[in-house]
């Protein structure tokens, strides 16, 4: 931490005499060393963001991860970030890191929730200063690192769990940094942060890039023009290479014009060939329809006598046929009569077709139902039978029990005699039924 003081003290002096307007600021912070700090801090952060977006500018392309001044960026911020951080205590040792605050924006902001969910799920990052610095890249290829910060700086009561009072996103200097981080939404950065090694890097500003004489001054003035003469020959290589190309398909687009022309010429030719087959056929056709004509009023004109000649006769047949009207209607009048009195007597031949059927179907129902009885009269003689056996049987085994089986085989019999008169008595009303259907 000593070494980390004197280093910010003797950046401090460097930068007063770059940024003349802040040295009345920083001779009031010397007495207290974490305003100097700050200061510091906050003059590396400016000329950080100012020379990145400088040479961005005059570079004109699309940013990579090997672009020294936003390396030199990504360890500015990573200071800044670093200043006043509370130190955890873990379960080994303690710890000191930047990706908790880092972590907090997505509860603030709801937006970061996609960037956070990228960073956890990058298979190489093992510390959480490796995802921390994922995390800066991300956000500045996303152009939303200074919206995630300001969101950040806001909640300082969140923010007190992780710095110290006295800290630079705690302080005003925090605030213009976010306020200066927003110019580099201008700025197209392409990293690839999933095959780069955050967990390792060693995070040293590089003060000689700030540091330029007048010779670096000419030196990039003659590169920029170099880089504009470089450009403007690229953009003339590639309109004389567009050029080049429109007039190949110019040409082989007039040649298929050419061919299609000749081809209209032929369709054309045999077009007004057939126009005049057409018009030939035209006038037989007219030549044809003048003679239908004419032959189509003779034929008129013989139709118009026939029909004269059959309206005579019509008129002389209409008394006969009125009499045979009257007489066929007098003879539909007495055959509908007829019809109604057959119509009558069928109802009544159907009514009564209806109700012997219905008599039939009660009819058989009693039969069935007889049947039934005299199938379980049947079964109960069969019974009988079997019984009777069976006691006969029991009667020739056990000469102790014979009286008792006599009066046994005494009421069987009775039984049997009257199951047959109710047989005999059934198959008599059975055998009526039959006879009076």
């Amino acid at each position: 931490m000593k070494r980390f003081t004197k280093c910010f003290i003797i950046l401090h002096f460097i930068l007063s005499s770059v940024f003349a307007e802040n040295i009345p600021a920083t001779q009031n912070a010397t007495k207290d060393p974490t305003a100097v700090e700050r200061a510091n801090l906050l003059n590396m952060a400016k000329l950080s963001i100012k020379g990145l977006i400088e040479s961005a500018l005059s570079f004109g392309r699309t940013l990579d991860s090997d672009y020294p001044p936003l390396q030199q960026f990504f360890v500015v911020m990573e200071h800044c970030l670093k200043h006043g951080l509370k130190v955890r205590k873990s379960f080994l040792s303690y710890n000191k890191t930047i990706w908790g605050p880092l972590e907090l924006v997505e509860k603030l902001y709801p937006e970061a929730e996609e960037i956070g969910a990228s960073v956890r799920d990058l298979p190489g990052l093992k510390t959480p200063l490796g995802r921390a610095r994922a995390w800066l890249r991300l956000a500045l290829m996303q152009k939303k690192m200074a919206d995630y910060l300001r969101c950040l700086i806001i909640q300082r009561d969140l923010l007190s769990e992780f710095y110290e009072y006295h800290a630079l996103m705690m302080e005003e200097e925090g605030a213009v940094i976010v306020g200066l981080l927003v110019g580099l939404n201008v700025i197209d950065a392409n990293l690839c942060v999933k095959g780069e090694d955050l967990d390792s890097q060693v995070g040293v500003i590089d003060f000689s890039m700030y540091l330029k004489n007048e010779d670096d001054i000419g030196n990039k003035e003659r590169n920029v023009q170099i880089a504009a003469i470089l450009d403007q020959k690229n953009y003339v290589e590639e309109l004389n290479r567009q050029l080049n190309s429109t007039v190949s398909s110019l040409h082989s687009r007039v040649d298929s014009l050419e061919k299609s022309n000749t081809k209209l010429i032929e369709e054309l030719a045999i077009a007004k060939n057939n126009i005049i087959k057409l018009q030939e056929e035209n006038h037989q056709l007219r030549s044809e329809n003048k003679l239908i004509l004419m032959k189509t009023q003779q034929h008129l004109e013989v139709t118009k006598v026939d029909v004269e000649t059959e309206l005579q006769t019509y008129k002389h047949s209409r008394q006969g046929l009125d009499e045979m009207y009257n007489e066929a209607r007098r003879q539909l009048r007495d055959e509908s009569q007829l019809r109604q009195d057959v119509e009558s007597e069928l109802a009544v031949q159907v009514s009564m077709k209806h109700e012997i059927e219905l008599a039939m179907k009660l009819l058989e129902k009693d039969i069935h139902e007889k049947q039934d009885t005299l199938i379980g009269l049947r079964q109960q003689l069969e019974e009988v039978k079997a019984i009777n056996i069976e006691m006969y049987q029991k009667l020739q085994g056990s000469e102790d029990s014979l009286k008792e089986k006599n009066e046994i085989i005494a009421r069987l019999e009775d039984k049997t005699n009257k199951i047959t008169i109710a047989m005999r008595q059934l198959e008599q009303s059975s055998s009526l039924s039959f006879t009076q259907s």
